[in-house]
């Protein structure tokens, strides 16, 4: 649309109109038109995928060959470099596709990623994704990852406990989070390996765990029994989760 605007600013000065020529006010307006952008920035790409990653001091990252796969599917990418990190909460492992380079810098402690084809849209969102799991994954091995729920309610409350009487466990040693918010039956989920959960106070509930992923979905899981409802603000609230109340219904 924009390309044609001069030829048709330009067809009205060189060609009288039916009902006359163009008007001597709106000659100069259309003699400056010219095809331009909406934005005068020029156009540039995320650099989030290429930003260097902080490796802490004691914090150990090692590239690592994977094998050949015998099975290859087509359209499906196959990881070649895994990167295993190592730190004082625990070991970690993420698998790198093979359009990404990782450039570990041990002299600098710094880590950097780069992509083979940028223009392809599909290496461009995986850049910055796999950056923000090494990332991720760097946190949760050298500090670690916490969720903090919250239980708001007349009555709510939680406790962690070494049995259960509705569920089996998974693994050996696993324990149970009981929670009360309402229910007539007990409600008690499975602690799932790798997150440690404890209560500091009868409506808190601290989960820390070295993968981001595992502790998050768990903590969503506990969440989904008593979601935050906006007339009285009761339910579950996770890491300082604020929501909007509404005014009651009358009819």
């Amino acid at each position: 649309m924009a390309t044609l605007l001069p030829q048709r600013s330009a067809r009205l000065l060189r060609e009288p109109s039916r009902h006359g020529s163009l008007p001597l006010f709106l000659t100069p307006a259309f003699s400056s038109l010219r095809t331009q952008c909406f934005s005068t920035t020029s156009p540039a790409q995320s650099r989030v995928g290429g930003a260097a990653i902080s490796i802490p001091p004691e914090v150990s990252m090692s590239l690592v060959d994977l094998p050949k796969s015998l099975f290859r599917s087509r359209g499906k990418d196959i990881p070649k470099v895994a990167v295993e990190i190592q730190g004082p909460r625990g070991n970690m492992t993420l698998s790198v596709p093979s359009f990404l380079n990782v450039n570990h810098d041990e002299a600098g402690r710094k880590a950097t990623l780069s992509v083979l084809d940028s223009s392809v849209a599909h290496q461009r969102a995986m850049w910055g994704t796999t950056r923000a799991l090494l990332q991720n994954h760097i946190l949760g091995v050298s500090e670690g990852h916490i969720c903090i729920l919250s239980l708001v309610g007349v009555g709510y409350r939680a406790t962690i406990e070494t049995t259960a009487t509705t569920v089996k466990p998974e693994y050996e040693g696993q324990k149970f989070v009981s929670l009360k918010v309402g229910y007539s039956h007990p409600i008690e989920l499975g602690i799932p390996q790798g997150v440690e959960a404890s209560t500091p106070q009868p409506t808190r509930i601290l989960l820390e765990s070295v993968d981001k992923r595992t502790v998050t979905q768990f903590a969503a899981k506990i969440r989904e029994w008593r979601r935050p409802e906006p007339y009285k603000g009761k339910g579950i609230f996770v890491n300082g989760e604020t929501i909007k109340l509404k005014a009651k219904k009358i009819k």
